[in-house]
This record gives structure tokens, sequence and C-alpha cells, in this order.
């Protein structure tokens, strides 16, 4: 029994209850991060089980013979359970994971927009489906590796961002209910920096302490997607034409999900001032180019809002909702201000231009004066 282990303190998840009477499910995806959770839920005195996630088969998805990074995962995940000595289970979601994420994220490319599979694997399957697994399996939260914070507030748990601004991940989980934030737990969110994760994991004796870091989408190894999708939805990529703002047909492209918005290099055409991508018509099969400051965008509309503010979303201040927002996950929060619309919508006015704001990326708000996560929307177009 640990020191805060008395029955009016709570442990160190927030229950007042022993620890070794909590039960922590952990997601294990057989990285450092989720290892490490792990091995410290364990140490403190927790009653853990580990669970992973089968999602996928590098080998099915790329028609590539002998690619297992999946499997190899998952087997770092089991040698870290059994030296922890905890139970570990594997989940098989493959089926899952294809109709909730990867469908998705094909389709969405070849609708000409920019998807980010990642906050869809959060918000639908380790969020939904691996959450409800904890439920049943009696545990009394759902810890995870991710580098953000939950914090305690006035009118319950709020998402912060992690300290360590460098592995701060509150863009990819913007789509957290308040249901879900009650659940869930980020031992990893408070740490200062990656190294200190790693010298846990050393200390532990865990196998996975200088396994790399992953810095791909996890079924698109090399950043090689257009692969995927090929794979995904074979033959549907069909040529088209590169034109100009202006309307001047400048040349042609072999199928639109070759190209994001923001693009320069790469467009097969030369010649005169640096053109970008502007916007990706997939209706006529059209990459739109124009110059730099064409990509600028003061007004952003989004739909699919999730709030985690004080209130209702749409009992707004006059003026709408001041805030800093990001509308990519490698940009710094800007000052912007959200008005609500209907049935789920917003839009949102930014104090300075942005360049490429794309269809399918998220924009994240963020309180303007402190850490504070207030939620987001998926971006559909420009104002």
């Amino acid at each position: 029994m640990t020191l805060t282990d008395t029955l009016d303190a709570p442990n160190a998840l927030g229950f007042v209850k022993p620890s070794s009477d909590t039960r922590v499910a952990v997601a294990m995806s057989g990285g450092v991060d989720s290892s490490v959770v792990a091995a410290l839920m364990k140490d403190d005195g927790f009653d853990v089980v580990g669970l992973t996630m089968q999602l996928y088969d590098h080998g099915a998805a790329l028609a590539k013979k002998g690619a297992c990074c999946a499997g190899a995962d998952i087997h770092d995940a089991r040698r870290v359970a059994a030296a922890m000595g905890f139970p570990h289970y594997v989940l098989d979601y493959e089926s899952l994971f294809r109709e909730a994420v990867m469908d998705e994220f094909a389709d969405a490319y070849l609708a000409g927009a920019t998807p980010i599979p990642c906050i869809r694997c959060n918000e639908r399957v380790k969020f939904r489906d691996l959450m409800q697994l904890a439920r049943d399996l009696n545990a009394d939260c759902l810890a995870t590796g991710h580098y953000i914070r939950r914090l305690e507030g006035p009118n319950g748990p709020e998402l912060h961002r992690a300290a360590d601004p460098a592995k701060d991940q509150s863009y990819f989980l913007f789509t957290t209910t308040r249901e879900q934030l009650d659940y869930l737990r980020f031992p990893l969110g408070g740490i200062a920096n990656k190294a200190e994760v790693r010298a846990m994991a050393t200390r532990f004796g865990l196998a996975v302490a200088d396994k790399p870091d992953s810095q791909d989408i996890c079924f698109v190894p090399e950043g090689r997607y257009t692969d995927v999708i090929e794979k995904l939805r074979p033959g549907v990529s069909q040529p088209g034409e590169i034109v100009h703002l202006d309307g001047r047909v400048l040349g042609a492209h072999g199928g639109v999900l070759n190209y994001t918005i923001g693009q320069r290099r790469g467009l097969g055409i030369s010649g005169g001032d640096p053109l970008y991508v502007v916007k990706l018509d997939a209706a006529t099969r059209q990459v739109i180019v124009g110059p730099r400051e064409a990509l600028g965008a003061t007004e952003v509309r989004l739909h699919q809002i999730n709030w985690l503010g004080d209130g209702d979303f749409h009992d707004a201040p006059s003026g709408g909702w001041d805030m800093a927002v990001k509308v990519r996950s490698t940009r710094p929060a800007a000052p912007a201000r959200a008005i609500p619309g209907k049935d789920g919508t917003a839009t949102v006015h930014l104090d300075a231009p942005e360049d490429g704001v794309a269809p399918g990326q998220a924009c994240v708000f963020y309180a303007p004066d402190s850490t504070r996560v207030l939620g987001g929307g998926w971006i559909t177009g420009r104002a």
C-alpha cells in the first residue's frame, strides 16, 4: 500500500481505494511509451491488464511479402507484459479498423481531402471499442501512452496539452468526449521529455527501451499512402488536368490522390513563378494551382464539432468564442474566434491568414490563456 492509499485520499490515478484494488487496462501498442505506462502502473501496485489491438497486416495492405511490423509490435507488447508479470490480451480488430479507419482514409483522399486516420482511430477504435472492452473487464480506467494531460477542473476532468511541447499529442485527441475523458488516464502527459521516458524503460529493464518512435501512419510505412489506396481501391485513380486559378491548363496528372493542398514540389510543371496546389477538385479531376498568396485563409468552415470547454458551444458569447486554434498538427496555435453554426458546424475567423488549410484536416481549439484543449472540428473548406 502506498502513502496515498488511505481511506480518504485518492491513489495516484484519482480513485479513493488502494492501488491493489484498482484495475487499470493499459492500451499497449508495443512501443516504448505504452510499455512504460504499463510498467509504471504495475510498479505502483495497480492491478494491470494489458490490451493490444491487432489492427492491420502490412503484408496484406501493401501486397508485399515479409512485411510483419504489426506482428513484431504485438510480440514486443507480450514480452513487456511477461517481464512485468501482468496478463495481456490481443484483440483482433482488423475488420473494424479497415471499416472505421482505412476505408475512410482511402475514400477521403480520392475525394480530394487530406484525412488524419490517427484521430479517427482514437475516436472510433481505441476510445470506443477498446474502452468498452476495458469496462467489460471491470477496469476502473483505460490508460494510454499519449502525451497529453487530464487535469481535474472545477466542472470535472479537463484535457490539457502535454508538459513537453515537442511531444504534445493534443491535436490528435480533440474528438475525445467528456464521458471518455472521465474514464481515461494519461500517465506520461506530465513528463518533461522523451529521454525521461526511455530512462524509465531502461530502469524497468524493458526490451523496447531503445525502440525507435514510429514516424508514419501505422498502416502506411515509409509514407507511401498512394500504395495503400491503390491496394484498397484498385483502378480508381484517374488522370486529369493541372489548372491555374486563372483557368489556364498547365499540364496533366496521374490522379488527384497524389497531391495535397500547399504542395509545391513534384507538380510536373515548370517555368514562371512558383506555384502551389490551392484546391483539389475530385469531381472534375482537376488539380488547381496558384501563387503562394492564394493559399492564405482567414475563414475556415468546420463540421462535427466536439466541445470540451465549459457550457454549451452554441451558447457562445456575443461575437463568438475567443480562442487559439491549430489547423495543422505541426503549426503553433494561432489567435482566432469561433462562431457556432447549425447542426454541429462552425466558422473560425483567424486573426492572420493560415496557409494550406485543407478539407479533411482538423481545426483544434485551445484556451487562449492556458494549456486547456477546448475541442475542435473537421475542416470542410475555407470561406
